[in-house]
């Protein structure tokens, strides 16, 4: 839960900064960003599954 705490608190540290940020570099963080918690969801629900 704290980890979770910690990633939203840089969220919104990073969707404070992509106002001062070039489009391409802001469409490639939330690439990255979109694809952190794809993999994160994916190891949450397997997790899940086998308990």
């Amino acid at each position: 839960m704290l980890f979770l705490v910690a990633a939203l608190l840089l969220l919104g540290v990073a969707m404070g900064s992509v106002a001062h940020l070039p489009v391409p570099v802001t469409l490639a963080a939330a690439v990255v960003i979109g694809a952190w918690l794809a993999v994160f969801a994916i190891r949450e629900r397997r997790t899940r599954h086998h308990h």
